[in-house]
This record gives C-alpha cells, structure tokens and sequence, in this order.
C-alpha cells in the first residue's frame, strides 16, 4: 500500500470531487483515479461511488478513513523524527554528573540545551567519577561531566570548568574572620576532603598543592560527597577543603573563605568515549558555548 495512494483517498474522500481533489493534490484528474483505482484492487474492496454526478464514501471507505489518516499522520511524524534525528535536534542523551555541579554548572546546562534542542532528553545520573568512567567504557553512558583528571585509555574530555579552592568553616570558627586563609592556617585544624575512592586525580593533586603550600592536613575523616561534608561542618566537627562550585550551596551556620593554592585549580571535565550521533555533537556544541561563557545564563 503506498502513502500516495492514501493521500488521493483521504483528498477525495474530505473533497467528494475529483477535479477538486486532483488540484489538491496538483495532479491530473486521471492520475487521480488510477490511483484510487489501484488502492481499491490492492484492498479487494470498493471504497467509494462515483459516477458522472456525485462521489460518496462506502460503508467500508468511511471506515477505512480514520485509518488512512492516521496512517499517513505517522508517516509524516516518521519522517519529521529521521529529519531531526539527522539534524541532532531530537533524542535521548544519558549525561552522569559529579554533585558539586549541581547549584549552577548542570542547570544551566539543561537550560541552554533545552532552549535550542527542545526535542532532545537528557537522562541525567549523580555519579563519583571513577563509575561515570566505568560506565562510560561500557556504553551505559553518553557523557559525564567528571572531576579532572581522570586516567586510562578510550575517552575524551574537555576541560569545562576551572575552580579555585575555599574552606567551609562553622560561622564562630577563629579563621571565620580571615577573608583569605593560607595553607598554613589549617594545621591542627580537624579537616574533610573528598574521599580517593570518589575522585583519585583531584584527590592527590590537592593534597600535593596543600603540601607545598605548607600544609599537612590533618584529615578528621573522607567523604564521598560535599553535602554530607558541609552538614559536619555546619554540626561543628570539623572544617571542609572544598572547590568553589560546592559552596554555592552552604547550609546554616557554614561559610566559606578562600583559600590560597598559588595557581592550583580543580578541573570539571566532559568525558566521552564517540561523538557518533549528531545529539552529541549538538551537546557537545551547548556546552563548549557555555563553558566560554563562562556559565553565565
């Protein structure tokens, strides 16, 4: 059965005239009734009366009506879908994220992408990075935006986001009052970090940097997630070495000072092992133009 032949049914079942249903269609009036004809001997049924004076629908063809148009809606809806397919303006992406870009990396994000590919959805997953990894070389994932650096062979990643260093601190904590605290005011200091498990690269290289800045942490315990760090602080346990973008989010009686680490920055990256589908290289193009925005929406 051919779309085309359904199109000349539906133009003349709506118009009940073939002169105007041909015009409709911009085809001759016996292109028209060729195709009718056709549609009826492949179906073995008879869809509509005509003679010289008046068409009119069967019993069977206004049955069939309803189906021919739905039909026809699909295929056009088909058609849409592998054209925006093509362009990368429709489908699904599967994006993990480190926690920490949550207050304003990963909204904006979604914002930008939803503002110029409305048809493309992002399933999103919190992850540490070394399972977005995991999960990336096993095709579980499209992208994740991981801590940097990361290690090991198959992926790509861009470099999106460059944070300085600050510390969480409770609100009557004596460094409270310093508006820039050295490496060396830590000493003694009960401190939080991120545990190796959940970021090994930005791990070790921070603890380096503190090192020879003239600090040796003394580290009360490693946790797996900033939030979980910030309620200790905020619970006065101790204090938090965290990046910027995780004290976008303080919680009562926490604030944050910066620290100073020379030029030592914590790298936010996307990870991704193919760029093979034009909705990747479509996010991909969102999120370099946020990044040089500088994340600002």
């Amino acid at each position: 059965m051919e779309l085309k032949h359904l199109r000349a049914f539906v133009a003349l079942a709506e118009e009940l005239h073939f002169g105007r249903a041909a015009q409709r269609l911009c085809i001759v009036q016996p292109a028209l009734s060729m195709q009718i004809k056709a549609l009826e001997e492949e179906l073995d049924v008879r869809l509509l009366e005509r003679d010289r004076h008046k068409v009119a629908l069967t019993e069977t063809g206004r049955l069939f009506l309803p189906e021919a148009r739905a039909t026809l809606h699909q295929a056009m809806r088909a058609e849409q879908t592998a054209r925006l397919s093509a362009r990368g303006e429709i489908g699904t992406l599967r994006i993990a994220f480190v926690s920490s870009v949550l207050p304003k990396l990963l909204p904006t994000l979604i914002r930008s992408m939803h503002a110029r590919y409305p048809l493309i959805t992002l399933e999103l997953k919190d992850m540490p990075t070394p399972d977005q990894i995991a999960a990336l070389h096993s095709n579980q994932l499209d992208f994740g935006l991981v801590r940097l650096p990361v290690t090991g062979a198959g992926l790509e990643t861009r470099l999106v986001l460059e944070e300085s260093f600050v510390v969480a601190l409770p609100d009557d904590h004596p460094l409270a009052a310093q508006p820039v605290i050295r490496p060396a005011d830590l000493r003694g200091c009960p401190a939080f970090v991120l545990a190796r498990r959940y970021a090994p690269g930005f791990h070790d290289e921070m603890l380096v940097a503190l090192k020879r800045q003239g600090a040796d942490l003394e580290i009360a315990q490693e946790l797996g997630e900033f939030s979980t760090m910030l309620a200790l602080v905020s619970a006065g346990l101790g204090i938090g070495v965290i990046p910027t973008e995780a004290a976008l989010a303080l919680p009562p009686k926490v604030v944050a000072r910066a620290l100073e680490l020379a030029d030592h920055r914590a790298g936010i990256g996307l990870a991704y092992a193919h760029l093979d589908s034009a909705a990747k290289r479509a996010l991909l193009g969102v999120m370099e133009s946020c990044a040089r925005d500088g994340w600002v929406t």
